[in-house]
């Protein structure tokens, strides 16, 4: 069994149909903090080149501090780099965080009508659109639920319900469930494979967790400690849906993590 091909650069998808070659495009993006020409200025990313195909699920694997957050709020627009071009030409991406941000004083429901009436979506038509996407996540019944009455595995279904409101093709995630216990993040992991699979959305997730990352990509890439650059990337070539403890899961992650902790003696972080 051959559980990943590894490939030595950035995916660069053909045209068909007149859909764009990618949905995210990276294109030689530099970030650093502080004024340009300071020396005091700090590196964060260098030289960064990488593709999301429409469709498809990658993982931006790393140690931390090696700006794996920083590059996706490049992605979402929350930041601009410092040179080189981002692009995502179906519009401004949804983004999910760890942590759920819901606003405590509204219910699940109103939380992800929130977002509609953001998106202009009518008044009538927020309820039904809400309810949908809440059943979609698997929280029918919770559009009444305040979030002090859900758990911290229904609240992220609730954020992520809410990203999905925003009708975006392309989904940033920045580590959405490390601060669940492994059971509850275990669900979730099924959830979100199942709703990618449904809603072919393009995904970048952002994890540390290599398990997560051969568990749930398509493609995992690997960034060197900072300043991040691309260091290796895998195509993991299993069929979902996957489990953590599977062998070929486990395999993959032991290759991917030997990789890592070289680029982690590398660049001397511990």
């Amino acid at each position: 069994m051959a559980p990943a091909l590894t490939t030595g650069g950035s995916a660069r998808g053909a045209v068909e149909d007149g859909a764009p070659a990618a949905a995210v495009r990276i294109d030689h993006v530099h970030k650093s903090f502080g004024r340009p020409g300071d020396r005091r200025s700090v590196p964060v990313l260098d030289d960064i080149t990488l593709d999301v195909r429409p469709g498809e699920f990658v993982c931006l694997l790393g140690a931390s501090g090696c700006g794996k957050s920083t590059l996706l709020n490049l992605v979402a627009g929350l930041d601009r780099p410092t040179a080189g071009t981002i692009e995502v030409p179906g519009g401004r991406p949804a983004l999910m965080f760890q942590e759920h941000a819901l606003f405590p004083w509204l219910t699940a429901g109103r939380n992800v009508e929130l977002a509609l009436r953001l998106r202009g979506l009518p008044r009538e038509a927020r309820r039904a659109e809400a309810e949908r996407l809440l059943d979609l996540v698997r929280l029918g019944g919770a559009h009444r639920k305040r979030v002090h009455e859900l758990s911290g595995g229904m609240r992220q279904r609730v954020a992520l319900a809410r990203a999905l409101a925003q009708n975006s093709r392309v989904l940033l995630m920045d580590e959405p469930f490390a601060a669940l216990d492994a059971i509850t993040r275990d669900v979730l992991h099924h959830e979100l494979t199942r709703i990618w699979s449904e809603t072919s959305l393009s995904v970048l997730f952002v994890t540390h967790n290599v398990r997560e990352a051969v568990r749930l990509g398509q493609r995992v890439v690997l960034l060197s400690s900072r300043p991040g650059r691309v260091a290796r990337e895998w195509t993991v070539g299993l069929p979902q849906p996957r489990r953590i403890e599977d062998a070929a899961v486990a395999d993959l992650s032991v290759e991917i993590t030997e990789e890592l902790r070289g680029e982690i003696r590398r660049h001397g972080r511990h």
